[in-house]
């Protein structure tokens, strides 16, 4: 039924920037808080953005003034922009929509992997 998808990561050289996608199916979009969350090998899962209902946006420290996160409701899809991407940037990129009558996890989707290497 409901189905997250990521695209858009891959390999990039420091410096560089990419542009990841979640589309998203088996909800009403338009009223789901959307957010990026990223995993790094022997790291917790941590918040890179979200974004509300409303367009309310709100980044974590380390991407502040790099990444762009935005939505287009017409497309049920969701947007993170990266910019000056590095290293410590690598990690899978996960998918989460959150709606109050889902409860305190939401959905996920099954990430895409961001590498940034020379």
């Amino acid at each position: 039924q409901v189905q997250l998808v990521e695209s858009g990561g891959g390999l990039v050289q420091p410096g560089g920037s990419l542009r990841l996608s979640c589309a998203a199916s088996g909800i009403t979009f338009r009223i789901y808080t959307m957010s990026w969350y990223r995993q790094a090998p022997g790291k917790q899962r941590e918040l890179v953005a979200g974004i509300s209902s409303g367009g309310r946006t709100d980044y974590g420290d380390s991407v502040k003034g790099r990444f762009t996160i935005s939505r287009d409701n017409s497309k049920n899809t969701m947007y993170l922009q990266m910019n000056s991407l590095k290293p410590e940037d690598t990690a899978v990129y996960y998918c989460n929509a959150y709606w109050y009558g889902l409860g305190p996890d939401g959905y996920w989707g099954q990430g895409t992997q961001v590498t940034v290497s020379s």
